[in-house]
This record gives structure tokens, sequence and C-alpha cells, in this order.
């Protein structure tokens, strides 16, 4: 399996009850699809996975396989601090026709060693042993900063239906062995929206990220650009969404993405705790920054050439 252009790493949908609403799903679905992503992600730090029961989670991902309907790829995080629980996701995501599955290492008991690692991800791989899985390398969220890859070194022997990685992390050099590792043989996925075009340099072909919920276009001319070898227009249109994701860090990221969903118009309803929604007055500061950097107005302008 190889991936090619954008996945979105989509956001959950609540009711204001903090109940999912899978009402919302089709309408995001093909606004992801009529916007050029090639896949979505569910059920990953952006969907809240670790917020979510695992009977909720399969509920999620059995609404995207049918909303999608095989006009786009469905890759189902698995992830879980229980092995047992993630083999069960697994397993549900091959019965439902996902088309791959992808898991974060346990983030309260940690593995101790690389070694450690491949043999965890190895027991949720083989759940669902005909489905490609991508290990989904965080470490700013798991704390497993283990060399990524000594990992590809040891997983290929012990993981035969290992696809690659999920690498949502800052070190590019790592990065970019990776994708080089035994001549190109696996699939690495970048996971950092902000690093994108320097990904792009060191030869990612694919990438995975929120922002791409809501600003795919805008992502996909940087990568168009830079095929082409316009790198200025490239690297101006990557400042752009650099500019827009300096705004997350102002309340917590993943509510503030919520909220630039609900101001261009798609309301996916609030988080669950610990994650809180942004007041009234934050939401207001938000879009008074996009508007400060003209940020609907570039993405427009994208959209507009493109067509």
């Amino acid at each position: 399996m190889r991936i090619q252009g954008l996945i979105a790493a989509t956001f959950s949908t609540f009711n204001e009850d903090g109940s999912l609403d899978l009402s919302l799903v089709p309408g995001l679905v093909d606004k992801l699809i009529s916007e050029g992503v090639q896949g979505v992600f569910i059920c990953g730090t952006n969907g809240e996975g670790p917020n979510l029961t695992i009977e909720e989670r399969m509920t999620i991902a059995e609404a995207y396989v049918k909303a999608v309907n095989k006009r786009c790829l469905v890759l189902v995080h698995v992830g879980h601090p229980s092995i047992a629980e993630a083999r069960k996701l697994a397993v549900h995501a091959k019965k439902i026709g996902a088309d791959a599955i992808s898991a974060v290492a346990a983030f309260y008991f940690k593995p101790a060693s690389v070694n450690n690692l491949v043999d965890c991800m190895a027991e949720i791989a083989a759940a669902a042993p005909d489905m490609p899985f991508y290990y989904y390398h965080i470490p700013v969220i798991t704390g497993m900063g283990i060399d990524m890859l000594e990992f590809l070194r040891l997983a290929e022997g012990k993981i035969p239906n290992l696809a690659g990685i999920k690498y949502t992390a800052a070190t590019l050099h790592e990065y970019q062995a990776c994708l080089n590792y035994k001549n190109g043989r696996f699939d690495i996925l970048y996971g950092y929206d902000e690093l994108l075009l320097p990904a792009l340099a060191v030869g990612a072909q694919a990438a995975i990220g929120s922002t791409y919920t809501f600003a795919a276009p805008l992502y996909l001319k940087v990568m168009a650009y830079f095929r082409e070898g316009k790198i200025a227009e490239a690297q101006q249109l990557q400042l752009h969404a650099i500019n827009m994701i300096r705004c997350l860090s102002r309340y917590s990221p993943i509510p503030t993405q919520k909220t630039i969903m609900k101001l261009m118009g798609m309301d996916l309803g609030p988080c669950r705790l610990p994650l809180v929604s942004l007041s009234a007055q934050q939401e207001q500061e938000i879009s008074h920054y996009l508007q400060e950097i003209k940020f609907a107005e570039v993405l427009k302008e994208v959209v507009s050439n493109a067509q």
C-alpha cells in the first residue's frame, strides 16, 4: 500500500450533551473528498480517540466507511493502552472494510525499549494480518521518543503487514532516514502540517494532518508548487498555513481547530473533558486573528484558481 497526497485527520462530531452525532459524518466526508484529500484518519488524536469508548470508536468507524463508500481511503486508529482492546478495534476495522489500521504506543505503561514497542505493535497488527498497519509515532503526546529507524529494522521481521509509520515529529533528519530505509520500502506519512514543505524537500509523498480537514486546498497547492519547482510560491503559501497554525497554541489546539471549522460553516459540536470548548470571547478572538491574516481570503483564492 502506497499513499500519495493528503489524509485528513478528522475531528470528533458530538451533540451538545457529548453524545456522538454521526449525522455530520457524510457531509464532512463529501467536503473532504471534494477538496482533494486522498483519505481520512479517524479516532486519532484530533478525533479524540482516547476520549471515546471502544464501542463508540467502532460506531464511528462504521459511519466513515459507509459515508466514504470506497471514494477515498479510511485509516482507522486502533491504539489503546490495553493491547486486548486495540486488537478488538483492529478486528472490527477489518470486518467493516477499512483500508488500513494504525496504533499509537501505550501512553500510561510505556514500552521500555524499541524491542518492547515492536512486540506491542506486532500483537495489535496480528489481529488483522491482511490489513496494512502503520505505527503512529507522536512522541510529544506519548513520551515515546524511540529511534524510528531502529523500529523499522526490528519491526520488518516481526510485523508482516507493516506498511509504514505515521510520523508526527519535527525530527526531519530521522524522517528522511526512514523514508530511504531499504530504498523506500516503507510508506512514511508525515504528520506535522506546519512542516509540510520541509518534509516535501526531503522526499515526503504523503501527509496526515488535522488542518487538512479545513485547509486542504492550500496545502495541495503547496505540494503542486513544489512539484513544479516554484519554490518561492510554495514558501509563501506554506507561510500562510503557518500563520494560521500559530493561533492554535493560544488555547487548546483541538478545540481551537473545531472553532475554525465552526467559523467556516461546519459546527462539529463540542469536545469532551478534559478538553474544553472555547468560550464565545475566545471564538471571537480566533475569528479576528484569522481575519487579520486573511486566512479565508487566501484559501478562497487558492480554490478559485484551482477551478
